[in-house]
């Protein structure tokens, strides 16, 4: 009998599991005809503001647009240099270029993919950092020397992390806490920045047909709509649960996993957003457990100092380039139970035994 797939994630399996109050919400959305903003997006905006710990949340578009606003409202401007670690996925450094500011390429710790406060490359054109809370893991950065943008695209269901800046989260669908499409937001401490970044999403427009400069700042469209906040709400309750999950499949992996795959280390209150190991024999492990129907992703296959986009502000980044050459990331969502972290355990040692005798 063929044994099911392991799949990164589930998101049809997920939505079963809230498909009830999901549907609900999403038809009385539509039957409301209040499609942007309105009092669905606003309760989407608070609570989430809560769930993360911020006093303010602004929905947007997407994660990318979450960062690129906050970029903005802290100041950053064409010109400037902002501080991105070298592990992320490319929208950290993609939002600064699309504020017309440059990338600087940090390269991260030794032992976990995260900037290192100890080590960062400022500049006298430095005008900020994004702080990427990576896989879930806090990215502790005490006394910064200028303003943090904590990215925590990767970070639901964690502690609150921020340096009482501003905070940009994605809930792109395969997100712990996802939406059906594009969605983001932009959390502030500041009830003033929190406004501007409301005014930069909607034209700056503070009336009907009356557009006012930002701070030198063009506004543009780029709004949470209220379907996506419906899902958002509906999946909300379910957060906690989801992460108390994830914590257990981790540790069963942890308990199971031969020595020469180690797992990341992973700090009090990591969400394990995605569970992460590293190996030498990343990419023959990775394949022998395609062969048995695993799917695992390598997140990320390359630093953002190699993507081509970014070849202008290349630097050398010994550690993320070793941190690109080993990561594997195995299955950890929610939908999986004990014999499928018991089943991709016994390939890895399957996998491991018999590179170990080739």
């Amino acid at each position: 009998m063929a044994r099911h797939a392991i799949r990164m994630a589930d998101l049809a399996g997920r939505h079963a599991d809230v498909a009830g109050a999901t549907e609900t919400a999403v038809l009385d959305v539509l039957r409301s005809g209040r499609f942007m903003g309105g009092p669905v997006v606003t309760r989407a905006e608070e609570s989430l503001a809560r769930c993360f710990g911020w006093p303010f949340g602004v929905g947007v578009a997407s994660g990318t647009d979450a960062l690129a606003m906050a970029l903005q409202a802290v100041g950053v401007r064409p010109g400037d240099e902002v501080i991105v670690p070298a592990v992320s996925f490319f929208a950290t450094a993609g939002a600064v270029r699309l504020v017309g500011a440059e990338p600087r390429i940090a390269d991260v710790r030794p032992d976990v993919p995260l900037l290192d406060s100890d080590t960062l490359p400022v500049g006298p054109r430095t005008r900020a950092v994004v702080a990427v809370h990576l896989f879930g893991a806090a990215c502790v950065l005490p006394d910064p020397p200028v303003p943090v943008v904590d990215d925590l695209a990767q970070a639901a269901g964690a502690p609150p992390r921020h340096h009482g800046i501003v905070g940009a989260a994605s809930f792109y669908p395969t997100k712990t806490l996802g939406a059906a499409g594009d969605g983001g937001m932009v959390f502030a401490t500041d009830a003033a920045l929190a406004a501007r970044v409301r005014a930069l999403g909607n034209h700056g427009m503070p009336a009907p047909h009356v557009h006012e400069d930002i701070d030198g700042l063009t506004g543009r469209n780029s709004r949470l709509d209220a379907l996506q906040a419906a899902v958002l709400l509906a999946h909300l309750p379910h957060l906690d649960r989801r992460v108390a999950r994830r914590r257990a499949l981790a540790a069963r992996y942890d308990a199971q996993l031969p020595p020469d795959v180690r797992p990341l280390p992973r700090d009090e209150g990591h969400p394990v957003h995605h569970y992460v190991v590293r190996s030498a024999r990343r990419d023959a492990i990775r394949a022998h457990l395609a062969e048995r129907g695993i799917e695992t992703a390598v997140y990320y296959p390359r630093s953002l100092a190699a993507q081509p986009a970014l070849a202008a502000w290349s630097r050398p980044t010994p550690n993320a380039d070793a941190f690109c050459a080993e990561a594997l990331a195995l299955p950890v969502h929610e939908g999986l139970d004990e014999a499928d972290v018991d089943r991709v355990c016994d390939a890895i040692r399957d996998a491991c035994r018999a590179l170990g005798a080739a």
